[in-house]
């Protein structure tokens, strides 16, 4: 299995009145790595839309361990837990770079739609891509 890593730095504006990360900022954490695997990947979100597929969030998990605070430089991995025919499942792991700390760990379902948001099957819309997801699993 593929974990690709996304490192990034906690900036002040993410961070409540106690210095530590928002909880509604490891979404957006985990929407970047997400972004960066498919593009290590060689399928950026920008192509698969101009193919005609698109990836609605289905849903997101997201289970706090320990405090992520201003400044620390974070590890967030993404990599493809389950691959179904109109329906990818991704994990999330958001750790201290410098301490390998474990802050959260998390999960987004995705449909694979048309342009109309109608179901894809991926394997049969788009074989290359399907496969490429596939042996990110592996």
């Amino acid at each position: 299995m593929i974990k690709y890593e996304t490192k990034m730095r906690v900036e002040y504006y993410e961070t409540d009145a106690m210095g530590i990360v928002h909880h509604s900022n490891y979404i957006r954490y985990f929407e970047t790595a997400r972004t960066e695997l498919f593009r290590s990947m060689g399928y950026s979100y920008n192509e698969l839309e101009k193919s005609g597929i698109f990836m609605p969030v289905l849903s997101v998990d997201a289970e706090f361990k320990t405090p992520a605070v201003y400044d620390e430089v974070l590890s967030v991995f993404c990599w493809v837990e389950k691959l179904r025919g109109a329906s990818i499942v991704l994990g999330y792991e958001v750790r201290g770079s410098e301490s390998g700390q474990l802050h959260v760990t998390g999960s987004s379902s995705h449909g694979f739609t048309s342009p109309d948001l109608k179901p894809l099957r991926l394997k049969k819309e788009a074989p290359e891509i399907y496969e490429a997801f596939r042996k990110a699993m592996e």
